[in-house]
């Protein structure tokens, strides 16, 4: 019998083919194994973003799935836009999510908001991939997410008037924004005002 040449070019292609086949059988198998998992997460740790623009934090899992029952009545939609329908001590809540860019990547948010479709009642404020201390501060800071309690959306004229800016000139709309990061700031700042005003209008209409 002719003896296999382990050093040959044949064998060595058909041996790395027949590796990268199984690897890749292998990693297609776990991933296939963890998706539910991986997605019953993703979805939990929405729920707790949607709480936190509640003021409902540092909830566990358990606690988060059974107050998320407990208070988000449904998902509702208005001109193609998801929302959520809310209810907190028998008072109506709207929570709205919110997309945007940041300095190096995007940025997100849930705010929620009183059934007077003026009112911030709550806010949570999410990032890809921004600069730890500076942007990232949007969502590692709580006390800044609750600085927008209270805030008005629109003017008694009726203008948009909420925003994030570097001086405060109306403290009954505006935040500060944070410090050493106006790029994001910026960015939370148009998400809140081109988002808020396109959810508040659409349902307005309805």
């Amino acid at each position: 019998m002719k003896k296999l040449n382990t050093n040959s070019n044949v064998y060595i292609i058909i041996y790395s083919t027949l590796l990268v086949i199984i690897v890749a059988f292998l990693l297609a198998f776990v991933f296939q194994s963890l998706k539910p998992a991986q997605d019953a997460n993703v979805a939990l740790d929405q729920k707790k973003q949607i709480l936190n623009s509640l003021n409902l934090r540092g909830l566990d899992g358990q606690e988060a799935e059974a107050k998320y029952g407990e208070v988000v009545l449904g998902e509702k939609k208005a001109d193609g836009q998801t929302y959520y329908e809310c209810k907190i001590d028998g008072k109506q809540k709207y929570v709205f999510p919110l997309k945007g860019m940041g300095l190096w990547g995007g940025i997100s948010g849930f705010v929620a908001v009183d059934d007077d479709l003026n009112t911030v009642y709550g806010a949570y404020f999410n990032h890809e991939s921004e600069t730890a201390g500076l942007g990232a501060e949007i969502k590692d800071s709580r006390e800044w997410q609750e600085r927008f309690k209270g805030k008005k959306i629109f003017s008694a004229d009726g203008n948009l008037a909420i925003g994030v800016v570097k001086k405060v000139e109306q403290p009954e709309s505006q935040v500060d924004a944070v410090t050493g990061a106006t790029l994001t700031s910026n960015g939370v700042n148009d998400m809140l005002r081109e988002g808020l005003e396109q959810y508040i209008k659409a349902i307005k209409k309805k």
